[in-house]
């Protein structure tokens, strides 16, 4: 088997920047330190093995362009966190466990089958009319406090703009809308985060996911 050797340092350095960003952005790593650091090793592991953080519990293929929903943090994060109180490896957890009001059970994975993740690629890459009317595909919420949009199942937790919690977000649009808009408007598949430009951002200003993370919305 191959053996990676990372430095504790390394492990230190990682776990104090996803710490930090988690906060930043309304999200909390998992109070057992660690655990949750030796989960920070796991990634840095993946890092080297294949050039990106691959999600230590799950099995990557390898090829980024494969994986790129499994690269943590994982497409299904949120989604796990709001229904389950904690992401699949557990290196996210919500504000209930992390105060101790709750604990983190198993979780059932999210992942579709390789076949079906094809498909919906496929569906996703077919051309669309330019400034023709787009149905919105998941619903768009709005903190009622400072105006932050994003598309996701369910509200965040936490703004991660005012840090307004849950309560204060409403349905801005709701699924089936159907919209024309004058430039491409992008969404964060990690977290919900939506943009209008004719480029997504190289970076989600509130997850910190990389560009080939977000997706055409409308």
């Amino acid at each position: 088997m191959e053996k990676t050797e990372i430095s504790d340092k390394a492990v230190d350095a990682l776990y104090q920047r996803l710490n930090r960003e988690a906060e930043e952005g309304g999200y909390h790593l998992n109070p057992d330190v660690s655990f949750t650091k030796d989960l920070v090793r796991s990634l840095l592991i993946n890092e080297k093995r294949y050039g990106y953080w691959a999600c230590p519990c799950r099995l990557a293929s390898g090829v980024k362009e494969d994986d790129l929903d499994i690269i943590c943090p994982c497409d299904y994060r949120d989604a796990d966190v709001v229904e389950y109180g904690s992401c699949y490896c557990a290196l996210y957890v919500s504000t209930e466990i992390l105060e101790g009001k709750k604990v983190a059970g198993s979780i059932p994975e999210r992942r579709l089958p390789e076949q079906e993740r094809k498909r919906l690629k496929e569906e996703a890459s077919k051309p669309k009319t330019r400034g023709a009317a787009q149905p919105v595909s998941l619903p768009v919420w709005r903190c009622k406090v400072c105006g932050y949009l994003c598309a996701r199942d369910g509200p965040p937790e936490i703004c991660p703009v005012c840090k307004a919690k849950k309560d204060r977000f409403e349905k801005f649009i709701d699924v089936g809308a159907a919209f024309s808009v004058p430039l491409p408007v992008w969404r964060c598949k990690v977290c919900g985060y939506l943009c209008a430009r004719n480029e997504p951002p190289e970076i989600c200003p509130i997850c910190k996911a990389k560009k080939d993370r977000f997706e055409k919305f409308m």
